[in-house]
């Protein structure tokens, strides 16, 4: 299954983001025993490249790893080398296609929309979400409804339904499902959490 696939099959990609390496890696591992099918390692966390290698290692070649806060091609060049499938960015990136992975590109406006897709983006990452909320997003859905829009950036369980109904394919999430995992929280509270997230993808109250 492709990322796309993927994301319109379980409607969430999880964003992990800390200070902790081990604790970042414990994340990853336990938000895909959770069930949690595609997951993103921000470039921000310390020593990302080596927590995706070895996210690898752990979840092996079919994993849905991804790099996220991918701002150039150098960026993703060294997230691909370390083992990411996949590239998450904030913004509009140039030169991304030529890497031949899935790429899920920011964008906010139409334009940049349009932009995107011009890009080769094979998803728009509708970031920040919080900005107009899931009515702009259904605004931006009647001159793109063939579009692949997954919001990002404040979107909690509540949130995510919205958007879910007004037409994402997923949402990704990430301190409201992460918490403070990746910085060395709880691990059980990310579970419970991860298990949350997804009843609320499949459209049921926990």
């Amino acid at each position: 299954m492709n990322l796309v696939e993927s994301l319109c099959a379980h409607r969430l990609l999880a964003i992990v983001r800390g200070k902790d390496p081990e604790a970042a890696l414990r994340t990853v591992c336990v938000l895909a025993e959770s069930g949690i099918e595609a997951v993103e390692v921000s470039l921000t966390t310390t020593d990302a490249p080596a927590v995706i290698r070895r996210a690898r290692a752990e979840l092996g070649p079919d994993a849905l790893l991804g790099a996220g806060t991918v701002r150039s091609a150098a960026d993703a060049a060294r997230a691909l080398d370390a083992g990411a499938s996949y590239l998450v960015t904030p913004a509009l990136v140039d030169g991304l296609a030529s890497f031949g992975v899935p790429v899920l590109m920011g964008a906010l406006t139409p334009s940049e929309v349009e932009a995107a897709l011009a890009r080769g983006a094979d998803a728009v990452k509708l970031f920040p979400g919080s900005f107009g909320g899931p009515g702009y997003l259904k605004a931006l859905r009647d001159p793109f409804p063939e579009v692949p829009f997954v919001p990002v950036g404040g979107v909690d369980a509540t949130a995510a339904r919205a958007y879910l109904d007004r037409g994402a394919i997923a949402v990704g999430v990430g301190s409201p499902l992460v918490g403070d995992a990746a910085d060395g929280g709880d691990l059980d509270q990310l579970r419970a959490r991860a298990a949350e997230f997804r009843e609320m993808a499949a459209g049921r109250t926990p």
